[in-house]
């Protein structure tokens, strides 16, 4: 499969402008991406621009601490789906998490799922903050919650993506739910190693960059 088919092309800077989102869109459809990953904000413009296309809409939910509240949550996730997402990545509560709260974290994801209905739930895990026995549970979570997949990182984090966490999270989760990497993969031989991994999708603001330096290989 090519590596487009993987690419969830990201644009989640803050001072992000809507001609930005615009040109992320034209790149999307241009390169056949897997999806657009964009702030809540840009939904509706990015689904004018993306209709008719194969162009998934994602949408991130607490992002990018994951430590409001899980009614904020919530309802940010039914806001989204609203406003057309098709999928989303939640931010969990790392600070639960590391405290031990191993069933607030779970239901927290589990209510996140049964407001998006079919609609597939990705759960950032964030990896830089956590112990390889941390992220094992978060990922046992996940899939308890019926979480579609997990994520390494928010790219804004002190750390992004690793080989080793994506092995790890892959022995955690087996085949049960997909493994979605992101944070810092800038280079074609990155992703098809992430890939080769296991990895269903990668999050990455060098789509672009990855696709070109594929082919011209």
């Amino acid at each position: 499969m090519q590596v487009e088919n993987f690419i969830e092309h990201t644009l989640l800077k803050p001072n992000a402008t809507e001609d930005d989102i615009k040109q992320l869109c034209a790149e999307a459809l241009n390169y056949n991406f897997y999806g657009v990953c964009i702030n809540g904000c840009h939904l509706s413009l990015a689904k004018e621009l993306l209709k008719d296309s194969r162009v998934k809409l994602v949408s991130v939910v607490g992002f990018p601490l994951g430590s409001m509240s899980t009614k904020a949550k919530v309802n940010e996730a039914k806001d989204y789906m609203e406003e057309g997402a098709n999928e989303l990545d939640m931010v969990l509560n790392i600070g639960w998490l590391r405290s031990g709260y191993n069933l607030a974290v779970q239901e927290e994801i589990a209510q996140v799922k049964e407001v998006m209905g079919q609609n597939v739930l990705k759960v950032i895990l964030e990896t830089c903050y956590l112990t390889d026995t941390e992220k094992i549970t978060a990922c046992q979570l996940a899939v308890r919650a019926k979480a579609d997949f997990v994520k390494t990182s928010t790219g804004f984090g002190p750390g992004g993506a690793s080989f080793e966490d994506v092995a790890l999270m892959k022995k955690a989760v087996g085949n049960k739910i997909g493994i979605k990497a992101s944070g810092g993969i800038k280079e074609a031989h990155m992703a098809q190693k992430y890939i080769d991994l296991g990895v269903s999708r990668i999050g990455t603001s060098s789509g672009v960059a990855i696709v070109t330096n594929q082919k011209g290989r």
